[in-house]
């Protein structure tokens, strides 16, 4: 017969470490106000008696979780593909709030039913913070949490003019895709078209405003496929542009991934990168690197992204002030595509 070995208690480890039980409990949950040699006592005696501290009771208390989501209101599958967008976010959120010694909880809400479950859990308060990444069209979600008090953090500047305003990281996707366009020009590219990533989100918006904004200022005329970020879509687009007009030699391309397919369909075309067409993407991801010929692309910091929404949102937490938009900067990386 097992039997079952007793928890130790908060009483335990303060008799072992000789302090109040109370003295544990600020030791245990954090405080800095006890002295580093009666911390170290405490410490010890948790080691000693391998107390666990019980999250449950904790939380009840100190009315923390310790746990912080990320929302991708995306499909499992768009965020598990060969984008390494996805994987870059949560890589970088991972490791900030491992050494902050949080907890991530990843929601992925790809359809309406889900979205609604989020946001009961969300308001609920089972977690202590809030980011969004990949948020497509006018969410009301992050205003909402935030009037209610919960930290709220963005990747990308929400849509639409929430009140209260929510704070965001970005990079600079206007001047990213205006260095693309811009290097295009250069080259002496004549007929440079783009295409434009969903216009439902801000990434999309704002790489096809820097293309026209730099085609503009060379008294060019904007040649626009759409498409939504998947490589795919890439590859339909482009064929829409060579009908569109046959005589293009550029492309700027708003993801890798897109690019990677329009690739494939100027392959298929006989036109070749980037003798007939030059080709710029943006992102950076690993597949920039393999595609035939390797991208050049935009440098977009992906995982700094998922860092600094942490210190974002842990400042929040902590009552400090911080500015609504934090944007980081993007790089032009020459390879051989253009």
């Amino acid at each position: 017969m097992t039997i079952a070995r007793e928890r130790p208690t908060l009483e335990a480890v303060a008799r072992r470490a000789g302090v109040s039980r109370a003295t544990v409990s600020r030791v245990v949950n954090g405080s800095t106000t006890v002295a580093e040699p009666i911390q170290e006592a405490v410490r010890q005696a948790v080691r000693e008696l391998g107390y666990v501290p019980n999250l449950a009771a904790r939380s009840l208390v100190t009315q923390r979780t310790d746990s912080i989501a990320l929302i991708l209101p995306e499909s499992a599958t768009r965020v598990f593909s060969d984008d390494q967008f996805f994987p870059g976010i949560v890589r970088g959120v991972s490791q900030e709030l491992e050494a902050a010694d949080k907890q991530l909880v990843l929601i992925m809400a790809g359809s309406a039913a889900s979205y609604d479950r989020v946001e009961r859990y969300t308001t609920g308060r089972h977690v202590d913070g809030v980011m969004f990444a990949s948020m497509h069209g006018v969410d009301p979600l992050p205003g909402t949490l935030a009037r209610i008090g919960i930290p709220v953090v963005c990747s990308g500047r929400p849509m639409g003019r929430g009140t209260p305003p929510v704070p965001y990281v970005d990079v600079d996707s206007v001047g990213g895709a205006a260095t693309a366009v811009r290097h295009l020009l250069d080259a002496g590219r004549q007929r440079i078209a783009t295409i434009a990533g969903p216009q439902d989100m801000v990434a999309g918006v704002d790489r096809l405003a820097g293309y026209r904004n730099e085609l503009k200022g060379s008294r060019r005329r904007s040649i626009v496929a759409n498409g939504d970020f998947t490589r795919e879509s890439g590859a339909v687009a482009m064929r829409q542009l060579l009908e569109d007009d046959p005589s293009l030699d550029a492309v700027f391309v708003a993801s890798d991934l897109m690019a990677h397919g329009a690739l494939r369909t100027l392959r298929e075309a006989g036109r070749r990168v980037p003798d007939d067409v030059a080709v710029v993407g943006f992102d950076d991801v690993e597949i920039a690197r393999y595609t035939d010929p390797p991208l050049t692309t935009v440098r977009q910091p992906i995982i700094d992204i998922g860092r600094e929404m942490v210190r974002q949102l842990l400042r929040i937490a902590h009552g400090d002030d911080v500015e609504e938009a934090l944007i980081l900067p993007t790089e032009l990386v020459i390879r051989e595509s253009a």
